[in-house]
């Protein structure tokens, strides 16, 4: 067990990779009295096409179906796992995003149990066709409930319009059309691709001490068998920069119009401190530019063309990346209009060295905040891993960007070929 120093944070890490390829991180906080601990696989929702494992063809399943397979990992032959979860103090969850899913826990008590009851539960598969047809209704509820709602649609509708091909285009939880198609073959084939311990990350911060740990999840995963580790054969086209669609309208019944203008990202290739530089600076520009200390965000508010629910978010990983802006709003094409204009304004030079200072300080307190929140280091390590970045270097990275840095993502990011709107009006 290797123990990882972060001097300026005061923390230590303690991480092994073991036989079957696990990678296991521990993080010891003193005086925490919940532990919380993730289970993830590095498979999501774009990944729908690919070699399964043992073969040489490439095969597509049914969108959708990373999440499905997620759905039902907590059925056993014993029954629901959430009922042993809450037996032992714990509360438990899961959720799939576009590149991984995560089975976590979170407890003050019986941690060691809770970590072996993860384990095992994410480690042992049970789908019958039966339940697998019970599952599709379930499911196709979730779907209709979300295809209710005007924020997922317009979410969706943004990234709709940047990617003409890439899965990331595709709801998270598929189509009723397309879960309607997944079989018990569909589910174990998934499961044995990309739930191998080599495509798994093992996290758990709180009070707990590492040796003893380690040692608990080592005897654990020895007294299983797992094929010998190989490299995913993952197949997603790669597209240009271009936004597939400048525009789009989405017509539904809601009484607040919606405005959401995004940016695909140019170059989706970054991984590692690359991608953490790149990604950082970018949230900053955006808080800069439309926070809401912001001139822009103090016009828009006092002229009534946005209300609480506007925001922004930078998404970035292999393969895709793109920032979103906006919410709700009476007045879209005004908001449009000042959006657009307040990135102009910043290319022609309204970044000054002590705004980008004073927004980077911003960053680095919000961030020193966060590291106060056990989930929050166990999700954000884990995504940024399976990046190739390190959670703990994001205060070093963002001491250490400048106005230039933010500079150069504005010019590069923030194009109008990159562009997309996206409207939600009242269908009446």
């Amino acid at each position: 067990m290797k123990p990882i120093e972060f001097k300026q944070l005061e923390e230590t890490l303690y991480y092994e990779q073991l036989d079957n390829g696990l990678d296991v991180y521990i993080l010891p906080k003193k005086g925490f009295h919940k532990t919380f601990a993730t289970f993830t696989t590095k498979y999501g929702s774009i990944d729908n096409a690919f070699v399964p494992l043992g073969q040489t063809e490439p095969v597509q399943v049914p969108d959708g179906i990373a999440h499905f397979l997620e759905h039902k990992m907590f059925e056993s032959e014993e029954g629901d796992v959430f009922h042993t979860f809450g037996k032992q103090g714990a509360s438990a969850n899961a959720f799939t995003s576009f590149t991984r899913t995560a089975y976590l826990f979170s407890s003050t008590t019986n941690v060691n149990e809770n970590v072996e009851t993860l384990l095992d539960f994410v480690q042992h598969p049970y789908f019958t066709d039966e339940t697998v047809e019970k599952e599709k209704g379930i499911i196709a509820q979730e779907i209709t409930m979300y295809d209710d709602n005007p924020d997922w649609r317009a979410y969706f509708g943004t990234i709709e319009n940047m990617y003409k091909s890439h899965p990331v285009k595709i709801d998270i939880a598929g189509t009723i059309p397309s879960i309607n198609q997944i079989t018990k073959e569909d589910l174990y084939t998934c499961y044995e691709t990309f739930y191998h311990p080599n495509n798994m990350l093992l996290f758990i911060v709180g009070s707990v001490e590492p040796e003893e740990m380690m040692a608990l999840v080592k005897k654990n995963q020895a007294a299983k068998t797992f094929a010998e580790p190989t490299e995913i054969d993952r197949r997603v086209d790669d597209e240009g920069s271009r936004s597939h669609k400048a525009n789009h309208e989405i017509n539904m019944p809601i009484q607040t119009p919606k405005l959401f203008v995004g940016f695909k990202e140019k170059q989706p290739t970054r991984q590692g401190e690359e991608l953490l530089k790149y990604e950082l600076s970018i949230n900053v520009l955006l808080d800069l530019m439309f926070g809401p200390s912001s001139e822009a965000h103090e016009e828009l508010y006092d002229n009534g063309y946005i209300d609480d629910s506007f925001s922004f978010d930078f998404t970035a990983e292999k393969g895709f990346g793109f920032s979103i802006i906006g919410g709700d709003t009476q007045h879209p094409e005004e908001l449009k209009q000042k959006i657009e204009e307040t990135i102009q304004t910043f290319k022609q030079g309204a970044l000054s060295a002590e705004d980008a200072n004073r927004a980077l300080k911003k960053k680095i307190g919000t961030f020193l905040r966060a590291l106060n929140s056990p989930e929050f280091i166990a999700n954000e390590f884990t995504r940024y891993r399976f990046n190739d970045m390190n959670l703990f270097d994001v205060l070093p990275v963002l001491e250490s960007l400048e106005a230039k840095d933010l500079e150069t993502v504005l010019h590069e990011h923030f194009l109008a070929e990159q562009q997309t709107v996206v409207t939600v009006k009242d269908e009446a």
